[in-house]
């Protein structure tokens, strides 16, 4: 059976690099803010928020992330609304994602989805295991800014501090050094993984 894997961490720790890297060790791998950002093209989400916040949020037929993340994050309420509206479809598309995985031939070493909020959605059950990413707080902060972000955002957005996060995960990575210590970090895990 291929292990069925959740990547997280907090702003500017490395996630997106951690799973480019899992990726070229062999997993296969999926990012939920990627699949966030393909159902904001679904009509059905595209008609939900505009019927909800207005059509400020989808200017010229398209969601506005930016605008939707505004209304979302201003009220407790309102970002509970579009969490019910989006992660059920994500659920789906990472079911069938998976089935399409566990069907391939040959089998990827581990597959592997990026979930930023994995534990504050309580998400960790679904996985065979969790792989938190850490690093320290001043490169967060260099890596945040340099992507145009603050690490304030994290608060904002609810998500856990990343000490709680490596506490609660399976596996916990520091990703203070280079890419290629990173990787090997990584190929180690999968390696206890497939056991």
């Amino acid at each position: 059976m291929v292990p069925f894997v959740g990547l997280t961490g907090g702003m500017g720790a490395g996630k997106s690099t951690a799973l480019a890297a899992l990726e070229r060790l062999g997993a296969a791998t999926l990012s939920t803010d990627a699949v966030v950002h393909e159902l904001y093209g679904d009509p059905r989400v595209r008609e939900a928020v505009v019927e909800r916040w207005g059509p400020q949020v989808a200017p010229a037929g398209a969601v506005d992330r930016t605008a939707v993340a505004g209304r979302a994050f201003e009220d407790p309420s309102e970002r509970r609304w579009l969490e019910g509206l989006l992660w059920p479809l994500v659920g789906e598309r990472i079911g069938e994602w998976l089935a399409g995985v566990r069907a391939a031939t040959p089998p990827p070493r581990a597959a592997i989805v990026e979930v930023p909020l994995l534990f504050e959605a309580g998400m960790e059950g679904m996985f065979d295991a969790t792989i938190a990413i850490v690093a320290d707080e001043a490169l967060r902060r260099e890596r945040a800014e340099g992507r145009g972000h603050a690490l304030a955002e994290e608060r904002v957005a609810r998500q856990l501090p990343q000490e709680d996060k490596a506490r609660r995960a399976a596996f916990a990575v520091r990703n203070d050094g280079s890419e290629a210590e990173l990787a090997a970090k990584l190929s180690a895990i999968l390696d206890k993984l497939r056991g």
